[in-house]
């Protein structure tokens, strides 16, 4: 197994575990704050760890980015639409999601209000998952066509 091949299997498995945190997350800020619930450093902890895992997602991105065969920027990089997506679509879409986490996550933690901080995090935290799920989707039509 070659050096790619391992950050391609590492990148592929770790956003399960992105997934669950973030679906946590959310589910666990909508019952907060729709709910009425005090904001409990088991939030804090959560949703820290959600952004964490986040951040890690985009480093090893980054690694498999300058690891990959497909980023060659040429004539032909923004014809072919699986190319292009890997090499320009895929890591801005990301890119923006992860800055939406982390606006809201510092936003949370300047409030005081725990309703207001349950819903900072559901907003945002929701929003950063639409747009990872809508680039993953636009990835698979991409690969699809």
């Amino acid at each position: 197994m070659n050096a790619y091949s391992f950050v391609q299997h590492l990148h592929s498995g770790f956003r399960y575990i992105v997934l669950v945190l973030f679906i946590y997350a959310i589910i666990s800020a909508f019952i907060g704050w729709l709910g009425n619930r005090p904001y409990t450093n088991g939030n804090r902890l959560t949703n820290l760890f959600a952004m964490i895992s986040a951040h890690t997602q985009l480093l090893i991105g980054i690694v498999l980015y300058f690891l990959s065969p497909l980023v060659a920027f040429n004539s032909t990089t923004m014809k072919d639409p699986i190319t292009r997506y890997f090499t320009v679509e895929h890591w801005v879409m990301m890119v923006i999601a992860i800055a939406i986490i982390t606006v809201g996550h510092s936003k949370s933690k300047k409030l005081t209000k725990a309703q207001d901080k349950h819903k900072i995090i559901a907003l945002f935290y929701t929003l950063a998952l639409l747009i990872i799920i809508g680039a993953l989707a636009a990835g698979k039509i991409s690969i699809l066509k």
